[in-house]
């Protein structure tokens, strides 16, 4: 089973990192002239673009301006230790074995708009760059999802075909799962759903399904999970699979649990 995860925005580059072993870039080049663009951009250029406040349009101009290749593991950090946000809290990847981690390398994808794809131990040095952004980069490529798309579906087709999956599982979030075209796709493409049980309705609260989504990774990655009935095993903090608001038919798996 392969795994997309969107990135995030929070970033952890001062702890030390549980593992030594790192893998390189899949698009050096593509990531590389982003960068060169974005270098080129003032603070407040990057602040109209990406919709962010004074301080986090200074802190990434200066990113910008000091991202170099080659990464190393003095200028740079694995992907899956660098993402801090709600996914990668659920998901608690400085715990996973070499084993576990090995296993996640080769089946679990995390887009991005600087990168493209990352896998989890790709080297990768700290910016902001949401795949959703405003930006015209050439007359002909008028935004990072024409940047990418050929690339990144190709790519995961390829992940698909090298680790012989039957399914994709997609814990991304539609802005960055739109950068793959999934009609390219010839393994079903399962997008699970987290709900929280109040009273008589079932809600979906953004945090929590976040962080379900990283546990459900860690679930798949510690227990090989291949088959698509094992993924009703998931059971991460009171979550269950919901047969009621499923239909497996058409593709749509609910998970459950009753909030506190």
């Amino acid at each position: 089973m392969m795994i997309l995860l969107s990135p995030a925005k929070t970033l952890d580059f001062e702890s030390k990192s549980p593992m030594e072993e790192y893998s390189e870039l899949l698009f050096p080049e593509k990531a590389e002239y982003l960068s060169g663009k974005l270098k080129k951009m003032s603070a407040r250029k990057l602040k109209s673009m990406m919709d962010i406040s004074e301080d986090l349009a200074q802190l990434n101009a200066k990113r910008y301006q000091d991202w170099s290749l080659p990464f190393n593991s003095k200028n740079a950090k694995q992907a899956v230790y660098a993402f801090q946000g709600d996914v990668y809290l659920g998901m608690e990847a400085e715990n996973f074995s070499k084993t576990v981690m090995n296993y996640a390398q080769d089946h679990l994808r995390i887009l991005s708009g600087l990168y493209g794809v990352l896998r989890p131990l790709d080297l990768m040095q700290p910016y902001r760059l949401e795949m959703g952004t405003k930006w015209v980069i050439t007359p002909k490529t008028t935004s990072l999802y024409k940047y990418w798309k050929k690339a990144l579906t190709t790519e995961i087709k390829g992940a698909i075909a090298a680790t012989d999956s039957k399914f994709l599982l997609n814990l991304a979030s539609q802005e960055y799962a739109k950068a793959i075209d999934f009609k390219q796709i010839e393994i079903p493409v399962i997008a699970p759903e987290f709900k929280e049980e109040r009273g008589d309705k079932f809600q979906m609260i953004s945090f929590f399904a976040k962080k379900a989504r990283g546990m459900m990774a860690a679930y798949i990655v510690k227990n090989k999970i291949s088959e698509l009935e094992d993924l009703k095993g998931f059971d991460s903090e009171g979550y269950t699979f919901n047969e009621r608001l499923s239909d497996i038919g058409k593709d749509k798996w609910v998970f459950t649990r009753k909030s506190t």
